[in-house]
């Protein structure tokens, strides 16, 4: 059993949790993630690791109330356990051959981006980051986000905070601006890094995908996060969770992402 050492709320339906983890925490790398059960009879629920620290045997992980068992998590407090976690699992992410990075991140995606910033900015390149949202209240870690970037540019919707529009409204103010950009990282809700994807297309600019959100099982079983690119089946948690996004079919993808939305909703409002 892993223990919950701090609960934050950070954003409406958002919780911050540091857990007790050591194994994981020893040996995982930014981009994997972990399967966790809430208690004994729940399901496996996939989450990226947004954080973590070998030394003092913790990792962090960003949790938003949307479905079952991510509202069974809610109602945990502090000091009380999370019945069992496994990982670190999947593929970490590489972009040592990039030099001129640029992060982007929307809403609860912003949690994945960030092991990027910090481990960029510890190496040396740090990065430009973008992070998005419907309106400011939705975002989170902003100074984080700046201590660790080489410029934080901001987007929100209504244009309660940074530039009112959405993270391609900056990305492409970026690329206007004649920045030179080597790979661009996004992760999102589906149609934010389809988008992204088809702007830094016209640029021949290299994107990154990350498809952890159709995650179920955890390890290539279940065949929920089966998904199309380039042509060929992968599975986004053992031939991931990120990919070429010039390469991703996102209209399969988005299609099978809403399969369960339905299902998800019943039992919340059950409270099962």
């Amino acid at each position: 059993m892993n223990k919950i050492l701090r609960i934050v709320d950070i954003a409406p339906r958002v919780k911050e949790y540091l857990i007790e983890a050591k194994e994981i925490a020893t040996h995982c790398k930014p981009g994997q993630f972990i399967i966790l059960r809430v208690d004994k009879e729940g399901e496996r629920v996939p989450f990226t690791i947004c954080d973590y620290d070998a030394e003092a045997g913790t990792v962090t992980l960003l949790v938003q109330d949307v479905g079952y068992s991510t509202h069974k998590m809610g109602k945990l407090k502090e000091g009380e356990f999370i019945h069992d976690m496994v990982g670190p699992l999947g593929n970490a992410t590489d972009l040592s051959e990039f030099e001129n990075v640029v992060l982007v991140g929307g809403g609860i995606g912003c949690a994945v981006i960030y092991p990027q910033a910090k481990l960029r900015k510890a190496q040396g390149k740090p990065c430009t980051t973008i992070i998005g949202a419907r309106t400011k209240e939705l975002l989170f870690s902003i100074e984080e986000f700046r201590e660790n970037s080489k410029e934080l540019l901001i987007a929100t919707d209504d244009g309660s905070l940074g530039t009112k529009g959405f993270v391609t409204t900056v990305l492409q103010g970026l690329i206007d601006r004649g920045e030179k950009i080597d790979c661009v990282f996004v992760v999102g809700p589906m149609i934010m890094m389809r988008n992204v994807s088809e702007l830094t297309r016209k640029y021949n600019i290299h994107t990154i995908v990350s498809m952890n959100s159709i995650m179920v099982d955890g390890t290539g079983m279940c065949g929920g996060c089966r998904l199309t690119v380039d042509g060929k089946t992968k599975y986004a948690c053992v031939d991931g969770p990120e990919f070429d996004g010039h390469k991703v079919d996102f209209a399969e993808a988005m299609n099978r992402s809403g399969f369960y939305r339905e299902h998800e909703g019943k039992c919340k409002l059950r409270g099962e």
